[in-house]
């Protein structure tokens, strides 16, 4: 029998977010490929370091706990490297006990053609090009950003974080908002559709997933007193009333409940951040990122008009 992905939340990941690479890239960049490959055979039985997304992936992979015989979670090794320089990541994989069994070696293509073929709900990698081809091509993708992130093993939760407009939902009041740059033709265009659901955004599928293994967590807790539910979900966008109410409508049709949502009316995000402490923030726009992304691992979404407006 084939193992059936549709029935289960899958990430496709590159090494680049899962690991740091830096001091391997620049072996690639300032030597070339023979010596980068040479580089990555006689290291290919050295861990390489954690990077950016390592504690967002290890808590997702624990949420297969919750049904071990059935994993709710799958994650697939989306890289760039030949399957000879590649074995160094996946040797680093089994060394830090994630699991991800499943995995694709590229040597220098693409991954995005592949992200349908795997059911793919959210492609993340450190490289640009890779993730504006996947958006583009209209898959659920953000590129990790650079920054020094620790994970406390002591810390259980698994806490994400997400804008709406151009992330959750599409970019429809981005538009009008950019058209007219004034905050009362926003307002006024929300409050005009307060009850017309968003257009579903390129992490929409991925949230659902996310509210869906929320819910079985707290059938759990429910039926186990002793079980602490790890799942938090919070929404932090730059909206205030009266636009906050559409947010809230939208999210009622599609069955999706968060934990916390935070309409911020241009307060900078970054301090509220910093009290969630996020282990992934998702968000459209590089402005909003700038401030929290050296402490919290955060991911651009190159989605919508703002970053059209942007380049």
């Amino acid at each position: 029998m084939p193992y059936v992905l549709t029935n289960r939340l899958v990430v496709g990941l590159a090494s680049s977010a899962l690991f740091d690479l830096d001091e391997s890239d620049h072996v690639f960049r300032t030597e070339g490929s023979q010596a980068y490959r040479k580089y990555q055979l006689e290291k290919q039985n050295e861990p390489l370091k954690q990077g950016v997304a390592f504690p967002f992936i290890r808590r997702l992979l624990a949420l297969n706990n919750l049904n071990p015989d059935d994993p709710l979670v799958e994650v697939i090794l989306l890289s760039r490297n030949d399957p000879d320089t590649g074995l160094r990541v996946m040797n680093s994989i089994e060394y830090h006990q994630l699991g991800i069994t499943r995995a694709v070696f590229l040597n220098g293509k693409s991954p995005y053609q592949y992200i349908p073929a795997f059911n793919i709900e959210l492609f993340l990698s450190a490289n640009p090009k890779d993730v504006n081809q996947a958006v583009t091509a209209g898959y659920a993708a953000g590129q990790i950003l650079h920054g020094n992130i620790v994970d406390d093993k002591e810390d259980k939760q698994l806490r994400i974080a997400f804008d709406f407009d151009g992330v959750i939902a599409d970019d429809e009041a981005e538009e009008v908002f950019q058209r007219s740059g004034n905050l009362e033709d926003f307002h006024s265009h929300e409050a005009s559709k307060v009850n017309v659901t968003h257009n579903p955004g390129p992490l929409k599928e991925f949230l659902q997933r996310i509210s869906q293994i929320q819910k079985l967590e707290l059938e759990k807790a429910e039926a186990d007193a002793t079980y602490q539910p790890v799942l938090r979900v919070s929404i932090v966008t730059a909206r205030n009333a009266p636009s906050h109410k559409r947010v809230i409508n939208t999210m009622r049709s599609w069955g999706i409940t968060v934990d916390e949502a935070f309409f911020m009316g241009g307060v900078e995000k970054s301090k509220v951040l910093e009290v969630i402490k996020p282990h992934m923030f998702f968000d459209d726009q590089r402005l909003h990122l700038e401030a929290s992304s050296n402490i919290l691992p955060s991911v651009h979404v190159p989605f919508g008009v703002a970053n059209k407006v942007a380049l």
